[in-house]
């Protein structure tokens, strides 16, 4: 459920240049940074990269985008 909050001016400007190039709308890009931000704070012994790489499998196996990975033996 939404709710609205205040945030500075200069957060929304940041966020809306950002939200562009990723083709995300504001608020999704300033909750995708909250979500970032959370997960480092949560797990600061791995790296920022991982932790991106994770969030981004979670959403793909969500959204049924897998691939089957077959190792070479």
């Amino acid at each position: 459920m939404p709710v609205p909050i205040k945030l500075s001016k200069g957060l929304v400007d940041d966020a809306k240049i950002v939200a562009l190039a990723e083709h995300r709308s504001v608020p999704k890009q300033i909750e995708y940074w909250a979500r970032i931000g959370k997960a480092v704070l949560d797990n600061p012994e791995l790296p920022i990269r991982l932790i991106q790489d994770t969030m981004l499998g979670l959403e793909e196996a969500r959204t049924g985008k897998l691939a089957e990975y077959k190792f070479d033996h």
